[in-house]
């Protein structure tokens, strides 16, 4: 999955958002919709074994229509948790 998406070189982090982070629709420049949708496509078949990715991953899926690049950080946030939390 980190291939597909040119992510091969994550890095670490402890938890997959921020507690604090406030996601809005609208709140930002646009980013690619299609691979915001892959990605987060990719991210709901993996909650199938990752049920730690369920809240994050429902969560960021409000914004599939209209992605900004908050809400692409906020995946990128998600693929390096998952990264770091593969063992």
């Amino acid at each position: 999955m980190f291939f597909k998406f040119g992510m091969t070189e994550c890095k670490s982090v402890l938890t997959p958002l921020d507690e604090n982070v406030k996601l809005r629709p609208n709140s930002g420049m646009s980013c690619d919709q299609k691979k915001f949708q892959q990605i987060v496509g990719s991210l709901i078949y993996l909650t199938i074994t990752r049920p730690d990715l369920i809240y994050p991953v429902g969560m960021i899926t409000q914004f599939m229509v209209r992605p900004t690049a908050k809400h692409l950080q906020c995946v990128q946030c998600i693929l390096w948790y998952v990264s770091s939390t593969m063992d």
